[in-house]
């Protein structure tokens, strides 16, 4: 028979299982009493408190350890040999997820966070989308036009080997490198307005780039402090995010018919706007990930763990497609549409933006079909179908728009799809400490490979005189992926990815 509380009880049983949560105590539903080391506690909250209090003060955990115990119990529960899940998730398996207020507040912190994110990459792409106007204004040659895109990917690659280097990731918090990062990414990217040519808008490209790095990857980790279960679906909801922003510059330049200035000042605009969201309403979630001290040395660490090393490796297959493809379809579809008669500047803007927008759905049904079938599953298949669209786009070419078009979208949903999945195998087989920094060094090492493939990709269009068949280079990077996939897949680390289901 269910006996009432006052107040003052029931506050004591919300401490007790606060308690409870942060010292790392095992605790499981049993009919819907919480249990302690697998003991039902059917007692009151003050008889509860009195066990609980003896268990936590065992010289185990003592003063000394209980002070530092972010640290030793996040190491304890979450080592590479721990085949355990981390608290949260257990406190979800509940029917909440360990702090009243977490189920109901993390889906307004992903929607801001996606918006914020959403606002601040459109300085990714801002100068790509009006490459053809600067042609003109400036004189650009296809060299010049690559080094715009590619002084970006160089400058991410710069700061997000910056951040791990110096284990920033992990020892500041998420939100404060996101807001200074976007404020930085929108003052370079202002610069812009003031250049007088492609040399200093480079130097410009490329500090946008070191600030972009202080912003995506933060965010991956800041919204995983709020999801132990589904987070494939959340960090996909976030790629989803980063793409939208990438393709938002290309509607804005179809769409408008704006002038290249115009388009420069208003994604500097919107990636202000996104810092400050940031920095008003978006805050770490009840399951951080625990802070680490400086030291350069942790980065040894990370290629230590063959399930990084394996995730990484597919991450790299991915990067070699992903932004190649975004950069340069826009040439690829003005040159098809432009061949048929239609006008190419503004019907391939408009397209460009559709391919690359239909991948932020990609990555949220990516996301969740992760969760649900396995990460290793889902980037196998996804990067198995993309290749398949950079090897097909050349016969369509040649064939109908309707199916130049359908091509494209496949292309696009499919390209990115499995992005997030990369960085969230990163999350689940990771160690706790150094979550920030694998993140880092895992997307600042995959940007160094769109580095070639970028500036490879017109020179393969000069060589075969049309963008046709130029795509087919990106082949390789897909199969590169799924084969470090299936071989993550068949080890025994993979247990821990997407709750078992590898």
């Amino acid at each position: 028979m269910a006996t009432s509380q006052s107040p003052d009880q029931q506050a004591g049983g919300r401490f007790i299982a606060t308690v409870m949560l942060d010292s790392g105590a095992d605790m499981k539903c049993i009919g819907g009493n919480a249990s302690v080391s697998g003991v039902v506690s059917q007692t009151t909250p003050e008889q509860t408190a009195s066990a609980t209090i003896a268990t936590l003060l065992t010289p185990e955990t003592s003063k000394d350890n209980i002070q530092n115990r972010p640290t030793a119990l996040a190491q304890r529960r979450w080592s590479d040999d721990a085949g355990v899940q981390p608290m949260g998730a257990q406190a979800e398996r509940c029917g909440g997820s360990g702090l009243p207020e977490a189920s109901a507040s993390r889906w307004w912190v992903l929607a801001t966070l996606a918006l914020c994110v959403v606002l601040t990459m459109t300085t990714w792409f801002s100068a790509t989308a009006v490459i053809p106007q600067l042609r003109e204004a400036w004189g650009l040659s296809n060299s010049a036009a690559a080094w715009l895109t590619i002084a970006v990917q160089i400058g991410f690659v710069i700061g997000a080997v910056g951040v791990s280097v110096l284990g920033l990731s992990d020892a500041v918090s998420p939100k404060t490198l996101m807001v200074t990062g976007a404020m930085g990414a929108a003052v370079a990217n202002g610069g812009i307005l003031l250049a007088h040519g492609a040399w200093t808008a480079m130097g410009l490209r490329m500090l946008t780039g070191v600030f972009l790095a202080g912003v995506y990857p933060p965010s991956l980790k800041l919204i995983a402090t709020w999801f132990t279960s589904g987070r494939g679906a959340a960090l996909g909801t976030l790629v989803g995010a980063l793409t939208l922003g990438s393709a938002a510059p290309h509607l804005v330049n179809g769409v408008g018919g704006l002038e290249w200035d115009a388009v420069i000042a208003s994604t500097t605009a919107a990636t202000l706007a996104g810092a400050l969201i940031v920095a008003l309403f978006v805050q770490e979630g009840p399951y951080p990930f625990p802070r680490a001290a400086f030291n350069p040395r942790q980065v040894t660490h990370i290629f230590r763990n063959r399930g990084i090393v394996l995730a990484t490796l597919g991450y790299f297959g991915h990067m070699w497609e992903l932004y190649a493809m975004w950069a340069w379809y826009l040439a690829f579809a003005r040159e098809y549409l432009s061949g048929r008669g239609h006008d190419g500047q503004v019907m391939g803007s408009l397209l460009s933006f559709t391919v690359i927008a239909v991948g932020a759905l990609g990555c949220v049904v990516g996301g969740l079909l992760g969760d649900r079938w396995g990460r290793t599953t889902l980037t196998s298949l996804m990067m198995a179908l993309s290749g398949g669209c950079a090897l097909v786009a050349g016969f369509a070419f040649d064939g109908p728009t309707w199916l130049f078009i359908l091509i494209g979208l496949v292309w696009g949903f499919t390209v990115v799809a499995d992005s997030a999945q990369f960085s969230a195998v990163v999350t689940e087989v990771g160690t706790p400490q150094l979550i920030g920094t694998a993140l880092t060094l895992q997307l600042g090492l995959g940007f160094i490979l769109t580095v070639p493939t970028i500036w490879l990709l017109p020179l393969a269009a000069d060589l075969f005189r049309s963008w046709q068949w130029a795509f087919v280079i990106l082949l390789p990077g897909p199969c590169l992926g799924v084969v470090a996939m299936l071989a993550l897949r068949r080890l025994p680390e993979a247990r821990k990815i997407a709750g078992g289901k590898r």
